[in-house]
């Protein structure tokens, strides 16, 4: 199965897509320096998509350099806790 990740900026998310069809999103709010995620849904639990999701968003927002990672969201923060690689962003 293969997990597509996009930004959506107008909607304050980042969505995960699977065959074409939503699966799951992390919303967050922006501020000069930082970005806060503040809630995680996922549909297809327990395959991979909450991490492909948390993954490629923390790796998007590393590419675009400048930003510190607040974590407010119970499942970035977990993940973030298991994949110490990601710690700096924080």
């Amino acid at each position: 199965m293969t997990v597509e990740v996009n930004d959506n900026q107008d909607q304050s998310r980042f969505e995960a897509h699977v065959e074409g069809e939503l699966a799951g999103f992390a919303e967050y709010v922006r501020e000069p320096g930082r970005i806060t995620f503040t809630h995680t849904e996922v549909s297809l639990e327990g395959q991979g998509v909450g991490s492909a999701l948390a993954r490629q968003a923390l790796d998007a927002v590393r590419a675009e350099g400048g930003l510190t990672v607040v974590p407010r969201c119970p499942f970035i923060k977990g993940w973030i806790e298991k994949h110490p690689d990601y710690q700096d962003l924080l």
